[in-house]
This record gives structure tokens, sequence and C-alpha cells, in this order.
């Protein structure tokens, strides 16, 4: 028999609200709308010399911090291969094809990811929260699992393994 453990977290206050569009197809781009998107986190793993996973408290918290940063404000995906990025100043442009869109850039979060799809914001979630975990909180997860929810049950999830 074999033991294995993990911890979630999922709080009425890990959400943010954010704007985005993302492509369909080789062409096609949604227009410019938002979400108020829900984030819940499982970290699975051996138990420390304190017996657990990873203190809730510096999950919940690693978590916050990341998801505010994304919080009312325009996500736009930095990798996409169609969609251009620019900043210049105090203002982000962006194209896409024959469309064109300009914001401040305080108003906007610059994402390492192609397309920004609630599977995408999962990824780029669960990369940094691991990083986050590991580096600065000592904590040793084998496996790391974010959910991000934009629409009530519309879910994008990722699972990142350490090896």
């Amino acid at each position: 028999m074999s033991t294995s453990f993990h911890v979630r977290v999922e709080k009425d206050y890990l959400v943010f609200s954010a704007a985005h569009f993302i492509t369909l197809s080789e062409n096609v781009c949604e227009r410019l709308h938002g979400h108020n998107y829900r984030v819940a986190a499982e970290v699975f793993g051996p138990l420390n010399h304190e017996q657990m996973v990873v203190d809730f408290i510096v999950l919940r918290d690693s978590l916050a911090a990341l998801i505010a940063a994304l919080d009312h404000r325009v996500i736009l995906p930095t990798q996409h291969p169609k969609i251009q990025v620019r900043s210049a100043g105090e203002s982000v442009e962006v194209m896409f094809e024959e469309r064109r869109w300009l914001f401040p850039q305080g108003d906007c979060a610059l994402l390492p990811v192609t397309n920004t799809t609630a599977e995408r914001l999962a990824e780029y979630l669960a990369h940094r929260l691991l990083a986050e975990l590991k580096d600065n909180r000592g904590a040793c997860p084998a496996r790391l699992r974010i959910e991000v929810d934009e629409c009530y049950g519309q879910i994008g999830i990722c699972e990142l393994s350490s090896d």
C-alpha cells in the first residue's frame, strides 16, 4: 500500500476580472471581452518536517499575489504568432491582421503565452506558482495543478510535474 498527499486551495476571493480575446483559428479573432476568473490550486508531494505538503497560508497568499497582478487588466499574449504586442512608453499597441487596439500600459498584463485561453492562463500561473513555492518558500512539490474557471464551469486545467 502506498500513501500520497496533496492539498487544495479554492477560495471565494481567489478571483480576478480581466479582459482578453483569443484566436480561434488562423485568422479568426474574438472581440475583446471579459471574465470573472476563479482560480484553484492543488499541490502534490511528500510531507515536510512539519507534516504538511505546503502550508495552506503560503499557498493561498502566493496564489493571491499572482492573480492580483492580472486583476482588472487586459491580458495580452506576447508569444502569439499573429498577434503583435508592442509596448511604447505609456501605451501598448496590439495588432491582429487589420485590427488594432491601443491600451494604457498600466491597464495591461503582458503574458509570455501563445493565446489567452483558460488552459494557457492555468499554465502561466502553474509555472509562476511552482517557481514561487520552490524558490522563495522552500516547498518541494512533486506535482502542481491549477484550475482557471472563466465562466462557472468552463475550466482550463494545467498540471506540472517537477521531474
